[in-house]
């Protein structure tokens, strides 16, 4: 009898997962039927809601420029490039085609309207120029952006250059393209939505060659929350779209590529944020700066600390669903010294099938120091005192 029931229960779980499975499918193909591949993920755990073919090779064109940007914003977090440092345009830069902002040879101009024309025209040239910058070649630059690929675990991408012109060996998938977004949205932040969310501005502003930079992410001016992120189009890539919203405290991200043309494009991109914001809600599980769980520190003074949430863990739950919480905590550095800021451990979400899907770093809101040595003594000739 045990033998049957434990038969019936894999088979019961089977059948579940077959018809999820089929039915995340069947989801993905109504709503982006015209599409090559596409997903929905929610940005902040980057759980995947829906997808279609998310793991096919296919060319990303412009949105490429994801990539420069994220080596681009740790540049500039890490303290190695400043908005205001002014570039100068080499003749390669200036030799680019497609989208662009018609650099000359030897032209200077700074890092914010270079990073301005990336993001909002969608400038190769642009792109160059930072490229050669950050890498010192643009040879090294896309090594870089191949590097940073495989530090966030994507197998599906292969960079040739920086632009998304096209190249046979330049490739992408849905799925690392999200992973991608998501990345950037967490380390530009505000910086980064405050530009990809401008539909129109100027660059080489009170001179007479100003320059009119206008977004060519449509969705900007009819779908409610879109902040970003980035189009493509070549010939061989058709048109492509990584978009992202934020509503009532969910940020989405959605990808479709190659579609047969923008308004087919932008439709399909709106039907996946759109059951999104319409079949999910935000559960919040802790806040920034949150106590998450306590730490005890033998070698400090400070022997019990609060391990807080370094941002808002937010999790998309079901609309009428009830979150059964589940996480797992893991300590990477207990012994002091440890500094404000810091990544002490992390929260792994953990699904229902015991697998975790997403991950929360966890900090301190104060400088933890060692004990000197007489403290040291002291601690230890207690501690057996209290034996």
């Amino acid at each position: 009898m045990r033998k049957l029931m434990n038969s019936l229960v894999v088979l019961f779980l089977l059948i579940s997962l077959f018809n999820h499975n089929t039915t995340n499918a069947i989801e993905a193909n109504d709503l982006t039927p015209n599409a090559s591949a596409s997903i929905l993920i929610e940005a902040s755990s980057k759980e995947v809601l829906l997808s279609k073919n998310e793991h096919e090779l296919l060319y990303p064109a412009s949105t490429t420029k994801i990539m420069t940007m994220i080596l681009l914003f740790e540049e500039i977090n890490k303290g190695t490039l400043k908005w205001e440092d002014v570039l100068t345009t080499s003749t390669y830069a200036s030799s680019m085609g497609g989208s662009q902002i018609y650099l000359e040879p030897n032209e200077r101009m700074t890092v914010e309207d270079l990073y301005k024309a990336i993001a909002i025209a969608s400038a190769n040239d642009a792109c160059v120029v930072v490229g050669e910058r950050i890498g010192g070649s643009i040879e090294n630059f896309v090594k870089m952006m191949n590097e940073k690929a495989k530090e966030l675990g994507l197998t599906d991408t292969n960079f040739t250059n920086c632009t998304g012109l096209h190249d046979d060996n330049h490739y992408t998938s849905a799925y690392d393209l999200s992973m991608m977004a998501a990345f950037l949205i967490e380390i530009g932040g505000e910086r980064l939505l405050e530009v990809t969310s401008t539909f129109d501005t100027y660059i080489r502003q009170d001179t007479e060659e100003s320059f009119w930079l206008v977004n060519t992410n449509k969705l900007l001016n009819y779908y409610e929350g879109v902040d970003g992120l980035k189009t493509g189009f070549t010939k061989e890539s058709g048109y492509c779209i990584v978009t992202t919203a934020k509503r009532e405290g969910l940020r989405f991200i959605s990808v479709v590529l190659k579609e047969p043309d923008p308004s087919t494009r932008n439709q399909e991109a709106s039907a996946l944020l759109d059951y999104g914001f319409n079949q999910y809600e935000a559960y919040q599980l802790f806040a920034q700066g949150e106590e998450v769980t306590k730490l005890d520190v033998v070698n400090s003074r400070d022997r019990e600390i609060s391990l807080i949430a370094k941002q808002d863990i937010i999790i998309p739950i079901k609309k009428g669903t009830d979150f059964i919480e589940n996480y797992h905590i893991e300590i990477i550095k207990a012994l002091a010294p440890l500094n404000q800021g810091e990544t002490i451990g992390y929260l792994h979400l953990i699904d229902e099938e015991g697998n975790m899907y997403a991950s929360y770093e966890l900090s301190i809101d104060h400088d933890v120091f060692p004990y000197t040595f007489l403290e040291y003594f002291e601690q230890t000739f207690n501690d057996i005192l209290n034996k």
